[in-house]
C-alpha cells in the first residue's frame, strides 16, 4: 500500500525560537599515579585490576629501579617517566603528581604498584570526590580484617597507635592514615604545598596534616582489602620505626603550627592557579 506525503505545514512566525540544547558537562579527567620502584613482579597484576573504562591516563613513574619495572610497563602502554637517580618515596609521588596536574587530571589516585592494594576498588574511591563530596579519599584496610589478610601484628599494633595519635591532633576519625591508596581531587592538589614534603615515607603524613592545616577540604575513607604475600613489597622494621618517629615530628610540627608557637611553610596553603 502506498503512503501519501502530506505537505509540511509551514512554521509559525510568531512561536518563539527554539532553545540550544545546553552544552554537555564533560567527564571529570581521572589520572591513575604509580609510583614504582621495583616493581616488575606485581605490575602487571596491578594494572589488569584498574577499572580502565573510568581511567583516562595511567602515569608510572620509575624512581630508578633495578628489576624490568620500565620494561613491564611500557610492554602494557602507561605513560612512563624515570628518574635519572633515586628520589625517594615521597620524592616519586612530587613527580606523580605534577605530572597528573600537567596532563589535566580532576581526579588523582595514587595506587601502589605492588598488588597489596586492591585497584578495583577505584570507583567507589574516586565516587564522593566526582560527587563533590570529599576531596582526598582513603582506602583503608582496618574497616576489615587486616590480620586475617596477613598484616604482622607488629605492623597492627603500630598503625593503630600512630593512627589514634594522628586522629587525636588533626580531630579526625579515620580508621587509617598509613594506606597506599589515595585519591585527590584537582583543588587539593593545586593548594596543598605537597613540593615541600619530604622525599621518604612520611610524605604521605605530611600531605594529610597539610589538608587538615588548610582548613575546607573533606576527607574521606572505603574499605579495602589487606594483601600481604612474598612478592609485595614491605618496610622492614628498621625502616617502620624511623618512620613511625617521622609521623610524630609532623604531628608536633601540625600542633605547634595551630597553636601559633611555631609557624610551617609546609602548612601554609598556596592559592591554587587559574
Amino acid at each position: 500500500m502506498s503512503q501519501t506525503n502530506r505537505p509540511t505545514e509551514p512554521a509559525d512566525p510568531g512561536a518563539a525560537p527554539a532553545e540550544p540544547a545546553p552544552p554537555a558537562t564533560p567527564t571529570p579527567r581521572v589520572v591513575v599515579v604509580m609510583p614504582a620502584y621495583n616493581a616488575a613482579r606485581t605490575l602487571e597484576r596491578t594494572y589488569a585490576d584498574i577499572p580502565h573504562e573510568l581511567v583516562d591516563r595511567i602515569i608510572l613513574v620509575d624512581d630508578l629501579s633495578r628489576d624490568e619495572t620500565v620494561q613491564v610497563a611500557q610492554r602494557l602502554g602507561l605513560d612512563v617517566i624515570i628518574h635519572r637517580q633515586n628520589l625517594g618515596y615521597g620524592g616519586n609521588q612530587k613527580t606523580c603528581y605534577d605530572a597528573a596536574l600537567a596532563s589535566g587530571a580532576q581526579v588523582v589516585v595514587m595506587l601502589h604498584p605492588d598488588y597489596q592494594y586492591d585497584a578495583t576498588r577505584i570507583p567507589a574511591l574516586i565516587e564522593p570526590i566526582l560527587a563533590g563530596q570529599a576531596d582526598l579519599m582513603l582506602g583503608s584496610r582496618f574497616l576489615g580484617d587486616p590480620l586475617a589478610g596477613g598484616m604482622p601484628r607488629w605492623k597492627y599494633v603500630s598503625n593503630r597507635f600512630l593512627t589514634a595519635l594522628e586522629n587525636a591532633a588533626f580531630g579526625l576519625h579515620l580508621s587509617e592514615y598509613h594506606t597506599g591508596l589515595r585519591a585527590y581531587s584537582r583543588r587539593l592538589l593545586e593548594t596543598i604545598p605537597y613540593r615541600l614534603n619530604s622525599n621518604d615515607f612520611v610524605f604521605d603524613q605530611e600531605l594529610i596534616a597539610q589538608v587538615v592545616a588548610a582548613g575546607g577540604f573533606r576527607i574521606g575513607e572505603i574499605a579495602v582489602p589487606t594483601r600481604y604475600f612474598e612478592e609485595a613489597s614491605s618496610v622492614g622494621l628498621r625502616r617502620s620505626i624511623v618512620y613511625g618517629l617521622s609521623t610524630l615530628r609532623v604531628v608536633a610540627r601540625y600542633l605547634l603550627h595551630r597553636w601559633q608557637v611555631r609557624r610551617s611553610p609546609k602548612l601554609t596553603a598556596r592559592r591554587p592557579g587559574p
